[in-house]
């Protein structure tokens, strides 16, 4: 196979696997970033980097846990570049002025979460997604992987690079954390009862 035939034909397998799972980066990248700008971004370089290794992957493997593998290391690459700016601009800035603060990313337009089963089935709303984004970051990815998109312990494990024991009890704990924070939210909006003593 020629040069360019050889090209053709990457360009054809990556196309074909993995451009399908562009709306589940998508929605991990927003989770992750919190604002559909930042997560656009994320996953178009996500991809510009997964296309570029295309020869490193081994076709008809696990494309979609490779790509999520990225997405959070682009991530997580950006965000260390971001605390790095927010420490100089904060060491600089003129306080003078007023308090200091780094803006938040805006919310956008939620979807669908259930990282305590049943018990937060009937929570669709930004406090959701607010409440993951508030997760120490080794609990929130955990969360993300195995709550929201349905990765297994040991999938979860090699895309973190961390034992299977670990993501178990990042889950464990991320799971509390979140039922937690969202239990009063709950209660004040009817999706559960809460117990006689708070009546």
């Amino acid at each position: 196979m020629t040069g360019p035939e050889k090209e053709k034909a990457q360009t054809a397998d990556f196309h074909e696997e993995a451009l399908p799972h562009m709306d589940a980066v998508f929605r991990f990248a927003l989770r992750l970033a919190g604002s559909r700008d930042l997560a656009e971004d994320l996953v178009q370089e996500t991809f510009l980097r997964a296309f570029r290794s295309w020869e490193k992957y081994t076709p008809g493997t696990q494309c979609k846990s490779w790509l999520f593998t990225i997405c959070r290391n682009v991530f997580l690459r950006q965000r260390e570049r971001g605390q790095r700016h927010d420490e100089i601009v904060s060491e600089n800035v003129d306080r003078s002025s007023g308090p200091f603060e780094v803006v938040n990313p805006v919310w956008v337009k939620a979807v669908k979460a259930d990282p305590e089963g049943d018990f937060f089935d009937a929570i669709v709303d930004e406090v959701v997604l607010q409440r993951i984004q508030e997760l120490p970051e080794d609990y929130r990815t955990a969360v993300i992987l195995s709550d929201l998109e349905g990765f297994s312990y040991q999938e979860i494990a090699e895309m973190t690079d961390v034992p299977v024991g670990t993501v178990k009890s990042r889950l464990f704990r991320g799971r509390r954390v979140l039922q937690g924070a969202l239990y009063d939210y709950a209660v004040s909006m009817g999706y559960i009862k809460g117990t006689p003593d708070e009546a």
